[in-house]
């Protein structure tokens, strides 16, 4: 790993020099040659004296540039903070390498979920279609069979009419029994079996 120190209107001292490099010695472990790291120091005066060293340091890892900055009463204060929360950055970009490798397309859907914002709408479309053969049966039956099979719905002929009739699960819990009628008649339902439709 490459490491320059330089000061941003500072001299830097050849012992806090000494100090940053022997500081992100550290993280060699975790990177290799052809990353690099650049330490930036500087000193504002307009701050109380408790943080007015800053540190920045900026790594390039695999052309991935991880940045941060901290400030303490000095400069080694200020990189001994700084190097932990890079160093922390490190290893968490080491460690998920899975996630800078998914499609474009997943990295945006993580991303819009990740900010709570919606994504583009997308069109709706029958995706699977089931044949079966369907047989006369009672509405107990049906509601045994829907159970049995766990369903929220089943579709059979009624024994009583010999039309299709299908069975469904109301939101509310109970049963409800759909009769298609072709040719456009419509009907309220058996509200006299629950007193409702």
């Amino acid at each position: 790993m490459k490491t320059i120190v330089r000061g941003k209107n500072v001299e830097v001292p050849e012992r806090v020099r000494d100090y940053a490099e022997r500081k992100l010695r550290r993280l060699e472990r975790m990177l290799d040659d052809r990353s690099d790291a650049i330490v930036e120091l500087s000193n504002e005066q307009h701050r109380s004296a408790a943080d007015a060293h800053i540190a920045e340091v900026t790594l390039v890892i695999d052309g991935q540039t991880l940045r941060s900055h901290a400030s303490g009463p000095s400069y080694q204060a200020a990189l001994d903070n700084v190097v932990d929360k890079v160093e922390r950055r490190a290893v968490d970009y080491r460690e998920k390498p899975r996630l800078r490798a998914r499609p474009i397309e997943e990295r945006q859907l993580l991303a819009r979920i990740a900010d709570g914002t919606p994504g583009p709408a997308r069109e709706r479309r029958i995706v699977k279609m089931k044949r079966f053969a369907i047989e006369p049966m009672f509405e107990e039956d049906a509601l045994s069979r829907m159970e049995e099979l766990g369903h929220r719905f089943f579709v059979y002929v009624s024994a009583e009419t010999e039309q299709v009739a299908i069975l469904y699960t109301r939101d509310d819990g109970d049963f409800g029994v759909i009769e298609p009628v072709i040719g456009g008649n419509y009907t309220k339902g058996k509200g006299h079996r629950n007193g409702g439709n």
